[in-house]
């Protein structure tokens, strides 16, 4: 498919895509040409090949487009990537880092990490697959260098625990981190923008900066993502 492709006017590594019909997308430069990770579609414009980017199925996308302000990575970047599964927000990370950043994807499901290194280590040199649990990263210490970026999507009780454990293992001290907050995997009793307080002040407690929170209505139903960095 053709279409209009333009650059995003805040992050660097997002594309805005308009296609013939007029729809405007999200898009990403494709680090495999020719190859669909997710089923999503392919543009060309120019030498160039991009990949929409679905928000129904990304909460980095959602984000974007409920106007977070605050994107850490960037091309060149390390990303540690907490809760990969089959890689689809993964894929995108790995378009906007580029061939000179890292993403390691860690998971648990041994069925999700089969799909993602089909999908993607099959064809993405900078994508590092790592079957563990996150609520462990003692265990996967010696795979992962020092990261620019920690990524967390994972559906646990003590979701900003986990990153924060992550984060003193492997984030430089100048880095930052993103994490998909699941408000009924942490407590299905209360109510979502209580559970993002809490996490968020968890984080606080671990040295971390609130830099923004995006609810994610209505890609993601009691789903926010906030962007934080190191104090």
């Amino acid at each position: 498919m053709r279409a209009n492709v333009r650059p995003h006017e805040r992050f660097d590594g997002v594309f805005w895509a308009t296609l013939e019909d007029g729809t405007k997308r999200l898009a990403t430069r494709n680090l495999s040409p020719t190859v669909s990770v997710y089923g999503e579609t392919l543009i060309a414009d120019g030498e160039d090949e991009y990949r929409t980017w679905d928000p129904y199925r990304s909460k980095l996308a959602a984000a974007i487009l409920r106007n977070l302000k605050n994107l850490p990575i960037d091309r060149g970047k390390n990303v540690l990537y907490l809760g990969s599964a089959s890689g689809t927000t993964a894929s995108h990370v790995s378009d906007i880092v580029e061939a000179e950043g890292r993403v390691y994807c860690v998971e648990f499901a041994q069925r999700s990490m089969r799909d993602l290194i089909d999908a993607l280590c099959a064809h993405r040199p900078n994508v590092y697959p790592i079957l563990a649990d996150a609520r462990m990263p003692e265990n996967y210490r010696t795979l992962v260098r020092a990261v620019d970026v920690i990524y967390s999507d994972v559906a646990q009780p003590e979701q900003a625990r986990i990153l924060a454990d992550n984060a003193d293992l492997f984030l430089k001290s100048s880095g930052a981190a993103i994490i998909a907050i699941k408000s009924r995997s942490v407590d299905v009793t209360m109510e979502p923008a209580d559970v993002y307080k809490q996490e968020t002040e968890v984080l606080r407690k671990r040295h971390f900066k609130l830099l923004q929170t995006v609810r994610l209505e209505p890609y993601d139903r009691d789903h926010a993502l906030a962007v934080v960095n190191r104090e």
